[in-house]
């Protein structure tokens, strides 16, 4: 890991800046008493060049034919864009929906059809809005087989995203980040 910044150490820096604790309701619906924050993770330097870094290497592993990242708008754009300059490949941004001026693209960036992708995700619950990006860019022609997440809250989405013929590897799984113990997985 750059930055000083172990497996360990990353995953404590997660839980610092981005778990929070109460009532919260997720994007898929359910109420959960805890929510990972992408946003603190993504708007701060130290932390989004060690997950670039950490993205970077797990894409590489996951699928070392990726000629591009892909992220859904708007959480794992940063994400995207750190894994982007730490692997020097290019990204796309996917949009919930076609924009209604200008272009009207629904993906934004450079692609040839046929390409391989890699998905980045910030978190993953459900897997609704990784299923949703997927999607969107198989329509374009693209070939996506893989995904990249910073956390898999262990509720369903890594098996959603199998069934959809994704492979997703989470950085971290949820119970790691809460309990401070992130040596296991890797």
């Amino acid at each position: 890991m750059q930055e000083g910044l172990d497996r360990t150490a990353l995953a404590a820096a997660i839980r610092d800046a981005a778990l929070l604790e109460g009532d919260f309701l997720l994007r898929s619906g359910r109420r959960s008493s805890y929510y990972f924050d992408k946003y603190r993770l993504g708007t701060r330097p130290d932390l989004l060049r060690a997950l670039g870094v950490a993205i970077a290497s797990a894409v590489s592993e996951l699928e070392p034919g990726t000629v591009r990242l892909a992220a859904p708008e708007l959480g794992a754009v940063p994400l995207a864009a750190a894994a982007s300059l730490a692997a020097g490949l290019p990204f796309l941004i996917v949009r919930k929906q076609a924009k209604e001026y200008g272009t009207a693209n629904r993906i934004e960036g450079v692609f040839v059809a046929g390409e391989c992708i890699c998905l980045v995700e910030d978190v993953v619950t459900s897997g609704g809005a990784a299923i949703e990006a997927v999607s969107a860019l198989r329509d374009a022609g693209l070939r996506v087989a893989s995904a990249v997440c910073v956390v898999e809250r262990e509720e369903g989405g890594l098996e959603a995203l199998a069934r959809e013929g994704v492979a997703l590897r989470p950085l971290y799984r949820a119970s790691e980040i809460r309990t401070g113990d992130a040596r296991a997985h890797g």
